[in-house]
């Protein structure tokens, strides 16, 4: 009993919400690109791949160990001139949380040194929108994220992402702030922070966070090279 109770436990943890792991490159028709994503709020890696089907446009897949990290992604350039460009992205993916994201990267371009490839930085504007989340109640947040690819194959990204509705903005960092204390009771008391299973609900602040560490696995060009 004991060993289903902490599967299901494991299973319910692995994505209180996810996102998707974008292109960092400008892909061209043909070029496609894979690898693996640990993030806190996966809880467990999952594996993503993506095609560009024309020049501007890309499809992107994720598939976690569990349940937790599924879904589907699409991103469009927007604009891109010399070391810069911008792309938005619209996700829908598959956990406990499950949640629909729309995102505005803008992409910078570090200088060139030497054989090694040049550093890139981001940094985002993201809407996400929990429908119908583990307490069967709707969250609309908005955030910022931040990123950078330092090395050919390895990057991070660090986001928080706020329901306005579910707590003060100004109470975030403070471990101290409950929903359910007296005083916030009257305001916050039909957005409970905890779900009945006792895991993080779509209105915790842990839900709105999000850090990542990725590896790419395999990158190649639509002749089939590698950068």
């Amino acid at each position: 009993m004991k060993k289903i109770l902490l599967i299901s436990w494991i299973i319910l943890l692995t994505g209180c919400a996810t996102h998707p792991q974008v292109s960092t490159t400008r892909m061209k028709k043909g070029d496609t690109e894979s690898g693996l994503v640990y993030s806190i709020e996966n809880v467990l890696p999952y594996y993503y791949y993506r095609k560009a089907i024309t020049d501007r446009s890309n499809l992107g897949f994720r598939m976690g160990l569990l349940i937790g990290g599924a879904g589907i992604d699409y991103s469009r350039l927007l604009y891109s001139k010399e070391n810069k460009w911008d792309v938005l992205n619209l996700a829908w993916s598959l956990n406990p949380n499950y949640n629909i994201d729309a995102t505005y990267y803008k992409f910078y371009q570090g200088k060139q040194k030497g054989e090694k490839p040049p550093a890139v930085f981001w940094w985002g504007l993201r809407g996400m929108y929990i429908p119908k989340g583990i307490s069967g109640g709707t969250s609309a947040r908005m955030g910022l994220l931040i990123g950078a690819q330092p090395w050919a194959r390895y990057g991070f990204e660090i986001g928080y992402f706020h329901d306005p509705n579910a707590m003060p903005l100004s109470k975030v960092l403070s471990p101290s702030w409950k929903w359910d204390d007296p005083e916030n009771i009257a305001r916050y008391g039909d957005t409970p922070h905890i779900s009945d299973s006792g895991l993080p609900s779509e209105y915790s602040r842990w839900t709105g966070l999000s850090i990542r560490f990725y590896v790419l696995t395999d990158k190649k060009k639509n002749n089939g090279s590698k950068p």
